[in-house]
């Protein structure tokens, strides 16, 4: 059963990995992506994410059950933060694991490119002028790995 969490505070990856691995005998591989705000360049001061609360975490378990459907996978954890974040900060945490490292990648890659494109998330940027940026937009890189797979 996979573990998905919709928070505003930071999380601890090393814990989660340590949560996750803890006592199991069957899992060969941990594979852990942690996406971070970035600067862009230094014109951003923050980026703030909104959620639809309650649908994203359905959704969320669903693309999860599919990864778990498609994959041998003895555990996932999807952990997504909201609110305001500064550059450096931890937005999104995926944890994968599986007996054997292709599963663990692949399940990965397949969850990050769901939360990247069709996850109910909006990010906004915060400008270090001060200024209020744009919504930021799905750019189409992302939609064209999404179409792998299928």
């Amino acid at each position: 059963m996979a573990v998905i969490r919709i928070q505003r505070e930071d999380f601890n990856a090393a814990a989660e990995v340590a949560a996750l691995t803890a006592g199991r005998t069957d899992i060969g591989a941990v594979v852990t992506f942690t996406g971070l705000c970035r600067a862009e360049s230094g014109k951003l001061a923050a980026l703030e994410l909104e959620h639809y609360a309650g649908m994203a975490e359905e959704e969320i378990a669903r693309v999860a059950a599919e990864a778990e459907a498609r994959w041998p996978l003895q555990g996932v954890v999807a952990i997504h933060r909201y609110g305001k974040m500064a550059p450096g900060e931890n937005i999104v945490l995926v944890v994968t694991a599986s007996s054997h490292r292709v599963a663990a990648f692949e399940a990965a890659e397949f969850l990050m490119d769901y939360l990247k494109t069709r996850a109910p998330f909006w990010k906004k940027e915060h400008l270090v002028d001060g200024s209020s940026g744009d919504w930021v937009e799905a750019k189409d890189m992302d939609d064209r790995a999404m179409e792998r797979w299928g």
